[in-house]
């Protein structure tokens, strides 16, 4: 499993110690040092099956920049993976890539369905 996080964040560190908790093996990457590609969020996205939409951080400080909640309806889904691409605090964290699906986002729950 491909934990990506970016580690200063309190969400991040929660689902952290979830897979460690759960003695769950994961290799970990940060978002901010070690973005993701453009090839790789399609990737994702592809595998999710989420709206492209989901996978931006709606509350971090760059979507509220650069107006995003208003210009995200208007933007072609290339040009809004591209942006993605862009600045990896773009992107909702944390995310969780395994063989069969991606978790976008640290819901417990949801992570315990998916991975137990």
């Amino acid at each position: 499993m491909l934990f990506i996080c970016y580690p200063k964040c309190t969400t991040c560190q929660k689902a952290k110690h979830f897979l460690e908790d759960h003695h769950l093996p994961f290799s970990q990457r940060d978002i901010k040092t070690d973005r993701p590609t453009l090839e790789e969020l399609k990737a994702w996205q592809k595998k999710s099956g989420l709206p492209l939409r989901r996978f931006f951080n709606t509350s971090g400080l760059q979507y509220r920049a650069l107006e995003l909640k208003d210009r995200l309806p208007q933007m072609r889904e290339d040009e809004q993976l591209a942006l993605l691409a862009s600045d990896g605090m773009l992107v909702k964290r944390p995310l969780l890539i395994t063989d069969d699906t991606v978790l976008v986002g640290f819901r417990e729950a949801q992570w315990k369905d998916a991975l137990l």
